[in-house]
């Protein structure tokens, strides 16, 4: 059976789009995925060579480059201004230039990156902040999705949806244009850079892509689990990422509140040399708690008096049935239940096939399993097993809706869908 039967999936394919694009730093180095500045003497001969241009012709191709761009990106004139200004110190050796000079050379720094061109997956699933339009016993959610672009280049994306009074799940229509937010402050920090950024909030949420920003992610932001954290009548969200450098992996965590102003800071200790770690909604007896996979292959529990810095933790799930035998990890944050923490798993079995899973924790101890699914709840179908990386379902965070639990997966590393499971039929099945 690929499925339990109490859980239902739905028919709301989220397909990667290959016209979305945003606009990048195009930066002719020695390295083209480097982070650092352009090499200067490419650069120079490049705005030498724009310099030379007769005004007439760079009018022209300033006016061509509009006319070929300007409905795919918002405010390009400003985009190309605020790139020229980025690129000064190779501008600045050069004699004065034009408005149209400036202009031009931004754009001949800059390039189109369809972010979304190979994959959209690994999705979590968080309320929205807004809840003002949400009918009546419904709810209006936030969709983070792992978007991959050429390179295999990972950015975080967004939708928008509403679950209606009946359970039934609708995603909103996707913006055509995309963009990545403005750098509005950036400490560096003994384990690295701490950054504040921001996006117009005129936009709509779909449109907000945030683009590897630090060094510790130039080759990728990594399956985000958001969590709806409330502390001390606070309500902040939280998502633990896996930054990757293209040598390295480790942890760090994104902060926001509203999904417009976003800060991204690393975490310390032993457990973020890892993936996979996850927060609980709410402190634990006082502390910060997290489900992290440290050995690649069970998942532990931590405590923290500090949000981020992490240590060793304890054990608590290791593989134990067929379809798990070598690893499991989690799928997002645990979900308060009455019954204790509702955890889901993911199990690698045989031909490394991935099935969903679930676990319940005890409330007040989640050190202590109280009871764990022995199928999976979830499994490729065979109409989806194909896919950049075949026989995988994955999420990185699910959500409690009355007595419902929703469940965004992803599609063999390709595609994102939705499922829904009654949950007293999953703790009936999980005692059994």
């Amino acid at each position: 059976m690929s499925q339990a039967t109490f859980v239902n999936r739905q028919a709301l394919y989220l397909r990667p789009d290959p016209t979305r694009v945003i606009l990048r730093p195009f930066k002719p180095a020695t390295e083209p995925r480097d982070l650092n500045p352009v090499d200067k003497n490419r650069a120079d001969h490049i705005v030498d060579r724009i310099l030379r241009l007769d005004p007439a012709v760079a009018a022209t191709q300033l006016a061509d480059v509009l006319e070929n761009f300007q409905g795919r990106h918002r405010h390009l004139l400003e985009i190309f201004d605020a790139r020229a200004a980025e690129m000064e110190e190779a501008l600045s050796p050069h004699i004065p230039f034009t408005l149209v000079q400036r202009q031009l050379a931004g754009a001949y720094f800059l390039h189109e990156y369809s972010f979304e061109s190979s994959a959209l997956f690994n999705p979590s699933i968080v309320s929205h902040p807004d809840q003002s339009e949400a009918p009546a016993g419904g709810r209006r959610f936030i969709l983070s999705l792992r978007a991959v672009g050429e390179g295999h280049i990972s950015s975080l994306t967004f939708r928008t949806g509403l679950i209606a009074g009946d359970g039934s799940i609708r995603i909103d229509p996707t913006s055509r244009l995309a963009s990545i937010p403005s750098v509005l402050n950036r400490m560096s920090e003994p384990n690295g850079d701490d950054v504040e950024v921001g996006f117009n909030p005129d936009t709509d949420i779909s449109e907000r892509v945030i683009f590897p920003i630090a060094k510790s992610q130039v080759n990728g932001i990594e399956d985000a689990r958001f969590v709806e954290f409330h502390d001390a009548g606070r309500k902040t969200f939280f998502a633990t990422y896996t930054a990757y450098s293209g040598k390295n992996i480790r942890s760090e965590m994104l902060e926001t509140k509203d999904f417009i102003s976003f800060r991204m800071s690393p975490l310390a200790g032993a457990a973020a040399r890892n993936k996979g770690m996850a927060l609980f909604p709410r402190r634990i007896g006082g502390r910060y708690a997290m489900i992290t996979r440290q050995d690649n292959e069970n998942l532990y529990l931590i405590h923290s008096d500090d949000l981020y810095r992490w240590g060793e933790g304890v054990a608590v799930l290791k593989p134990l049935f067929s379809w798990e035998l070598i690893q499991i990890g989690n799928c997002g944050s645990p979900i308060e239940l009455d019954e204790g923490w509702l955890l889901l798993t993911h199990g690698v079995g045989p031909m490394r096939k991935y099935s969903i899973g679930a676990a319940l924790l005890d409330k007040v101890d989640p050190s202590k399993v109280l009871a764990r699914s022995r199928e999976p709840l979830v499994q490729p179908e065979q109409s989806e097993r194909e896919g950049y990386v075949p026989n995988v379902v994955y999420t990185c965070g699910a959500m409690r809706h009355n007595d419902e639990i929703i469940l965004p997966y992803a599609v063999s590393d390709t595609f994102s869908n939705f499922a829904t499971i009654k949950i007293s039929a999953l703790l009936e099945t999980m005692r059994h």
